[in-house]
């Protein structure tokens, strides 16, 4: 099974799997936000992410590899009566362009190995304009113990010493490891083992 069928088999339930609310990290970095922000939403799902960032007057864009995920994002957004460009990619293959984006929302995105995630990271730096903000969750390796999300691989997961040594040439204004129960549809739910990140990239 390719990852595009994965995520597509993943997302043909008729319920929003991951709910159609914001990530909570996410939104409590709203102060962070202003209107006009261009944005980028990397996997997003069925667009709870990126639907709320345009919901806060952000020019958003939304990257998903499954078309059956943007479908159901397409409706969200309408029911919400806001614009989101979404796009249906490969993160690997995508063209993120260079300082594009004044903000970018990473929230668990650890569906790829190191290299991958290597690559999506170094992506994602580039893709920042100067100034600009990452905003990212996942899980820590202690989730293998809560199993309540996210990927059955430790090395997928995240620990601060990574994320400090992948993002060293940007600042990092928060990171923080927490414990933490969710609720987030029905695959993100329970007590979970998270790290949290926002760092920015340095004035030219």
């Amino acid at each position: 099974m390719t990852t595009k069928e994965f995520w597509d088999e993943r997302y043909s339930a008729p319920e929003y799997i991951f709910g159609t609310q914001p990530n909570a990290f996410l939104a409590s970095q709203r102060d962070r936000l202003k209107a006009g922000m261009r944005a980028l939403a990397v996997a997003d799902g069925e667009g709870r992410n990126g639907v709320w960032l345009a919901e806060q007057g952000l020019d958003v864009t939304s990257v998903e590899i499954s078309a059956l995920a943007i479908e159901k994002a397409k409706r969200l957004a309408h029911t919400r009566g806001v614009s989101v460009r979404f796009e249906c990619a490969d993160l690997l293959a995508w063209a993120w362009g260079v300082g594009r984006f004044d903000l970018i929302a990473a929230i668990f995105i650890q569906f790829v190995g190191p290299g991958g995630r290597a690559q999506i990271f170094r992506s994602m730096i580039e893709a920042l304009k100067p100034g600009g903000l990452i905003l990212l969750q996942g899980y820590t390796p202690k989730q293998l113990e809560f199993k309540t999300g996210g990927p059955p691989l430790a090395e997928n997961l995240y620990t601060e010493s990574l994320l400090r040594e992948s993002f060293g040439e940007l600042e990092i204004l928060h990171l923080h490891t927490h414990e933490d129960f969710i609720a987030e549809g029905t695959h993100h739910h329970g007590m979970s083992a998270l790290i949290d990140m926002v760092a920015q990239k340095p004035q030219a």
